[in-house]
């Protein structure tokens, strides 16, 4: 693979760069092949929409010829980042932490050049050190007030900030200088609310200057804003929950779908962090065409997760319900015990409550095998039936 010396614009042009330490420093570093990483706490089996936007970084990196560290933190994960959270993360079972750390690493293959990618655990190096030990080395080159000071604890101060949590930001921080010792690794990189703490790493380089009675090489942080609607709001959250990855938790339909129907102000922005297609054109087609563009980069965003194959036919799937004919909706198959059609809907993954399922008739909002239901006490006499919710909502349901 040819080196590429332009990381750093490329990564800027596709809208990666929100925060960097030493810029002008990082930028001529970025102009010889060095090592970096990014990591993952392993809170959940599997990553979200929010992560692979994230190891879409990775593999510009990768691809541009600088050698990766993917962290997966074994041991950070038993704290839990503060970071943007109101109320201390649930507490886990370091063998649940250990599975999700082997099942995380599967899945990213889709994502990121995994033979040329280094997997390391933080538990490898931080669970079999003493306390004492640690904060010996570690903690004495911090003081309270510098991280209180730091918005990922300044946010939570008033709503029981643990110490517990306090410790997330030392262990960050020496994972950072651990693989600068062990791999020569002088970049970490993460998204904006994970600024503090790659700071931190780089402040505790600085303060324990020395290795060996040399001088320590300069190390680095980037970070991206995070992956945010136009509104503001954080993307990837649904009806159903969180736009997980896997097919097992959100469908190959739900996902595409999901992505065909965001705001058109967020149409250039996925196409750019998603594809590599040229920016002239992106920013040409999203001008002139916007319905076009669209379509493209829920396509894209698609294929990049699950594949052309899959992608292909949850177009197909969506294009057929969007032409009225619904012949290819979702199923769910439901015990319902009644046939009351409010409790019936109720009980679908598209409608949360009876209420919600009232007020979806009374304002016309319903209709059952293509015709419009306005009485809330309706009752269905069939087995199967074709619910649309809308304009875009789908479901055929089997009645056992």
């Amino acid at each position: 693979m040819k080196f590429n010396p332009n990381a750093f614009e490329i990564l800027r042009e596709r809208g990666f760069i929100q925060m960097t330490s030493h810029e002008d420093e990082l930028k001529q570093a970025l102009a010889k092949p060095i090592t970096f990483y990014w990591g993952i706490d392993p809170t959940a089996s599997e990553v979200h929409i929010g992560t692979a936007y994230g190891l879409q970084a990775f593999k510009i990196l990768q691809d541009c010829g600088h050698r990766g560290i993917l962290l997966l933190g074994g041991a950070t994960g038993q704290i839990g980042d503060p970071s943007l959270k109101d109320d201390i993360r649930k507490m886990m079972q370091t063998s649940e932490i250990d599975s999700n750390v082997t099942a995380i690493q599967k899945s990213l293959s889709r994502f990121i050049d995994v033979k040329n990618t280094i997997f390391v655990d933080n538990a490898d190096w931080i669970r079999p050190r003493g306390y004492v030990d640690f904060m010996q080395e570690v903690g004495t080159h911090f003081t309270v007030s510098e991280m209180l000071s730091k918005e990922c604890y300044k946010n939570r101060l008033g709503k029981g900030l643990t110490f517990l949590e306090m410790g997330y930001i030392l262990m960050q921080a020496y994972d950072f200088l651990h693989l600068n010792d062990k791999y020569g690794c002088t970049l970490q990189i993460g998204g904006s609310d994970q600024w503090g703490n790659i700071l931190a790493g780089v402040e505790l380089s600085r303060k324990m200057s020395l290795k060996n009675g040399e001088p320590r090489q300069p190390i680095f942080a980037l970070c991206w804003s995070l992956l945010t609607k136009s509104d503001g709001q954080k993307m990837g959250k649904t009806e159903k929950g969180t736009l997980w990855i896997s097919s097992d938790r959100t469908s190959v339909y739900d996902f595409y779908q999901y992505f065909i129907n965001v705001d058109d102000a967020d149409v250039e922005r996925l196409l750019l962090s998603f594809t590599m297609l040229p920016v002239h054109e992106i920013k040409t087609m999203c001008k002139t065409d916007i319905i076009v563009a669209k379509k493209l980069m829920a396509f894209e965003v698609t294929k990049r997760i699950h594949g052309e194959a899959a992608t292909q036919q949850a177009k197909n799937q969506s294009e057929q319900l969007f032409s009225g004919s619904g012949s290819d909706a979702p199923t769910e198959t439901i015990k319902a015990g009644t046939k009351n059609l409010v409790d019936i809907l109720a009980l679908t993954s598209i409608i949360k409550s009876k209420r919600e399922a009232r007020e979806l008739i009374e304002s016309g909002a319903i209709q059952i095998d293509g015709e419009k239901v306005s009485d809330i006490n309706s009752v269905i006499n069939k087995k199967e039936f074709l619910v649309k919710k809308g304009k875009k909502t789908f479901l055929k349901i089997i009645l056992e």
